[in-house]
């Protein structure tokens, strides 16, 4: 898909609410991705301006942290903003749902590149942490407030700390 088709998708999973602060974030993150695929780099380096200044307005106005390097599905939904950390190693399935206060980062300081990788149609409770070099299986709901540091099955429901079945 082109960078306006994968916004206009966006836009139309948010309701057709442009005003969203999670339709916003992954507009910016849509632009972030299409930038790098500018050539060469002295025609890039205007928008990585812009980019940049989108990042920071999405992380500090709306707390989504979003950067452009984590991977990003079709059909992903940032339901609620604030405290919303993601991992630029991550990557995140189609038709997930994500809520505020979710991270999703490495779990160890001495490795730090490592990310969960998020199957499709996952529901990501309130204040969940999916934390490591896990997998996400496909049609798995987690639980508000659940900390998710193994492979989780697909089909599954994961709810408290350590995350149970």
């Amino acid at each position: 898909m082109t960078l306006f088709q994968q916004i206009k998708d966006d836009w139309v999973n948010h309701g057709k609410d442009w005003t969203k602060p999670g339709f916003r974030a992954l507009a910016y993150h849509r632009f972030g991705n299409w930038r790098m695929t500018v050539k060469p780099k002295v025609l890039r380096a205007p928008l990585s301006i812009i980019y940049r200044f989108l990042y920071r307005r999405a992380r500090n106005l709306y707390g989504i942290e979003l950067p452009y390097s984590a991977q990003i599905g079709a059909g992903v939904i940032i339901e609620h903003q604030h405290g919303i950390v993601v991992h630029g190693n991550a990557v995140i399935g189609s038709n997930c749902i994500i809520r505020q206060g979710v991270t999703i980062g490495n779990r160890y300081m001495e490795k730090p590149t490592e990310a969960p990788v998020i199957g499709n149609n996952v529901n990501i409770g309130a204040g969940a942490k999916l934390l490591g070099n896990i997998n996400i299986g496909d049609n798995v709901n987690i639980g508000a407030n659940a900390v998710v540091i193994h492979h989780v099955e697909k089909n599954n429901l994961y709810v408290g700390f350590p995350n149970k079945r």
